[in-house]
């Protein structure tokens, strides 16, 4: 009990005091190795490479490579256009227009932020030009932009993936539903919104003219097809995949769209270097922390305490959900899953909760945390484009922040909605 005391009070201060995760993951371990046991010190280079080395974990380079060359190429303004034509003329069309916009671009990106980024600095000032207030349009893409981590491909469930060796293949395939399904979700909530407040709608445009936008942004959409057709015909892992997307993205924005010089690369590959290095660094850092968690046998304890309570299946799903809400207000969902799911992850096991279910779960909650301050990330990204402040971002979010709770309480208790595509295709 002392051990434990030690290793989360020392990882609170660090984080509390301002210490990037990687850093204080790390600091933790090094003082807790050096203090409480005679584990040799160098050791933990060892232990740092090896947690590194896993081939999934080559994904997570690749998918953040692939969606910057498409932030920069032109795509999202592309899949903007066919979204407008066919959500458009629907009551606050560009609002429902960003919500399907978000969903295309977040099933190529695997990212949240960069799924704002790429929608919202086009379709926000295009909203208020329209005569949208812009907490509307600020509250729909920040809400929309969470798809970047549930829809396929998914930075985090590749994550996930790595620190409880779960399907990476099967988890992108649980995605897909309950994606689609939370796009409806919060296209409805968005058109409810819009109707109350009697908003905008544009111009319903000719099937011909649909046609067209959809064969413009043919090229983006074909991605789509790229990986997880790919993966689900056998002819790719997931890190294959995530590197013919990286290939796939590069080819389109260069030759085909010809929206990304040749003297623009450079700056994505260190850009995406940059992010892919602090990432790996995290990951790194967290092997480290569950590999003492692991040998003070923190995480057995827990799961044979809580068997033991009582609580059940349903109790212990609650407390994971309201400690991931918590959290996801606190922390980046990364930093998150790589400290608490080795945790949690054998005592939903020993309660017999499905392990892809369990990680659909957990990505749904880190949804939510991108949107619920003091720290979330699409708040932050989306107050950078409007220059909003973070307690409008906070209140423009909240319509769409109920839905998603509305949505977590279905994805937690009914494991059919994840699980039945992957199980329908064998891969679990």
């Amino acid at each position: 009990m002392t051990n434990t005391i030690a290793i989360f009070g020392l990882l609170v201060v660090l984080m509390a005091i301002g210490m990037p995760v990687g850093v204080a993951l790390g600091l933790t371990v090094l003082s807790f190795m050096f203090i409480f046991t005679d584990v040799p010190l160098e050791s933990v280079a060892l232990k740092m490479f090896t947690g590194i080395e896993k081939f999934e974990i080559m994904a997570i380079p690749f998918f953040i490579l692939a969606g910057n060359f498409l932030t920069h190429g032109g795509v999202a303004r592309r899949m903007i256009n066919f979204a407008t034509a066919m959500v458009g003329h629907l009551r606050g069309g560009l609002g429902m227009s960003a919500v399907l916009a978000c969903a295309l671009f977040a099933a190529v990106s695997g990212s949240s932020p960069a799924t704002v980024v790429a929608i919202g600095s086009i379709l926000i000032p295009a909203m208020v030009k329209q005569g949208y207030p812009l907490r509307f349009g600020a509250g729909v893409v920040a809400s929309a932009g969470g798809l970047g981590i549930l829809i396929p491909p998914s930075i985090v469930m590749v994550m996930y993936s790595v620190t409880t060796n779960t399907s990476v293949g099967a988890l992108f395939m649980a995605g897909v539903f309950p994606g689609l399904l939370l796009a409806f979700m919060l296209g409805l909530c968005t058109w409810y919104v819009a109707r109350k407040n009697n908003y905008p709608t544009l111009e319903r445009v000719s099937w011909g003219e649909r046609f067209k936008s959809f064969r413009t942004a043919f090229w983006g959409l074909m991605l789509i097809v790229v990986v997880m057709g790919g993966i689900y015909s056998g002819m790719f892992t997931p890190t294959e995949a995530a590197a013919m997307s990286a290939v796939y993205a590069f080819f389109i924005a260069v030759f085909v769209y010809k929206d990304l010089s040749f003297k623009q690369i450079p700056k994505v590959l260190l850009d995406s270097a940059n992010m892919s290095a602090m990432l790996l660094f995290i990951i790194a850092s967290a092997v480290l922390f569950s590999f003492i968690l692991t040998s003070e046998q923190i995480p057995q304890r827990m799961a044979d305490a809580i068997v033991g309570s009582g609580m059940g299946t349903i109790g212990f799903l609650i407390v994971v959900n309201l400690l991931l809400l918590v959290a996801g207000a606190l922390m980046e969902p990364s930093s998150i899953i790589l400290i608490l799911a080795p945790i949690l992850f054998p005592v939903a096991v020993a309660l017999g909760i499905d392990p892809i279910h369990f990680g659909v779960m957990i990505v749904v909650n880190m949804e939510i945390g991108m949107i619920t301050p003091p720290v979330g990330l699409n708040l932050f990204v989306a107050s950078g484009i409007t220059n909003a402040g973070l307690t409008e971002m906070s209140k423009a979010v909240m319509p769409w922040l109920y839905t998603m709770l509305v949505f977590l309480m279905l994805i937690t208790y009914i494991p059919s909605i994840s699980t039945f595509l992957p199980r329908a295709l064998g891969m679990m």
